[in-house]
Order: structure tokens, then sequence, then C-alpha cells
């Protein structure tokens, strides 16, 4: 799970002003440490598949944002990823 001090500090660094949690490159940075803070659940855990059904719709989320800012703006995009490499 995220903590609080954590939500602040991606919002500090993605957002435009210490309120802006709204626009997509905060929402997917937010997504982004929520996977990985759920991951190493899963090598523990094998059999948990009712968390895992929740991961994967964080995962759907966080594409489908990455899509709409794709087709916004193509540079804050691939300054996103980049920042959080997402892809390898």
């Amino acid at each position: 799970m995220v903590t609080k001090e954590k939500k602040l500090e991606i919002i500090k660094k993605f957002g435009k002003g210490e309120k802006d949690s709204g626009t997509a490159e905060v929402q997917i940075a937010i997504l982004t440490e929520h996977i990985n803070g759920l991951t190493p659940h899963f090598s523990a855990h094998k059999k948990d598949h009712h968390s895992r059904t929740g991961l994967l719709k964080i995962v759907g989320k966080r594409r489908r944002l990455l899509d709409y800012l794709m087709k916004k703006d193509i540079s804050r995009y691939r300054a996103v990823i980049e920042k959080l490499q997402i892809r390898k």
C-alpha cells in the first residue's frame, strides 16, 4: 500500500503543484508505486488469486492512463516512462 507520505512525495515529484493529484503523470506514478509494492507479495504467496485479480485491475488502469497520455502528448508520455522505468 502507498502511504500518505509516499503519495505526497510522488505528487511533488510528478505534479505541477503540491495539491496536483489529478494529472495523468501523478496517477500513473502512484499506480506504479502500488504495483511495485504488491509484486513481491506474489513471490511469497503464489496462490493468492484474489489479490492477483486486484493487481491486474491496477495494471489495466495504469495502461489506460498511459494510452490516454500517449494520445494527448507523446513527449509527456515518454518522459513518464523514462522516469518510472516502466518499459525496458
